[in-house]
């Protein structure tokens, strides 16, 4: 399996956490691996042990996640959008081989395809505030320039003017 395939079967494991005992998780992880037709032997050693790593740090992502979040904290949030942005912290933060860059990237790939409309650009916003970068809207609509007149740029164009064709 590539890389995405294998984070993406590491974030199916966290998502389990929120619904399952921790004494329960071993149990749900063998048959987890039972039910993947073609994860090796080491496709599942990387599951296990990256999965290994982000379960005692939670509490400390936790607390990262709710400083770079607004409104949303982790006790209210999806649970999916939560899975999704523990895994990508634990990245961000302790995985050497994984860039800051790749890890937002596949974080909001995540999102797309197990979240819903808005989440994408709600993980995005939390791992950028986190990775430091400048915030920005997602969107404020189109942005008008100074010099020009909003009523000019709504309208269609206009054809020009036929010229007038020489008398003979």
């Amino acid at each position: 399996m590539v890389r995405t395939e294998l984070r993406e079967h590491v974030f199916k494991m966290l998502f389990q956490v929120e619904f399952n005992r921790p004494d329960e998780m071993p149990e749900h992880m063998r048959l987890y691996f039972e039910s993947l037709e073609h994860a090796t032997e080491r496709d599942q050693e990387y599951i296990r042990t990256k999965y290994e790593k982000v379960i005692p740090r939670i509490p400390e992502i936790d607390t990262l996640i709710n400083e770079k979040s607004t409104d949303w904290k982790t006790k209210r949030m999806n649970k999916v959008d939560l899975a999704i942005l523990r895994l990508a912290v634990y990245e961000m933060r302790w995985d050497p081989d994984i860039p800051t860059g790749v890890a937002i990237n596949e974080a909001v790939e995540l999102a797309k395809r197990f979240s819903g409309e808005e989440s994408p650009a709600f993980v995005n916003g939390v791992l950028g505030r986190l990775a430091g970068r400048p915030e920005k809207p997602v969107s404020d609509g189109p942005k008008v320039r100074a010099e020009s007149k909003p009523e000019q740029e709504l309208k269609p164009k206009s054809k020009p003017e036929p010229k007038p064709e020489p008398e003979s």
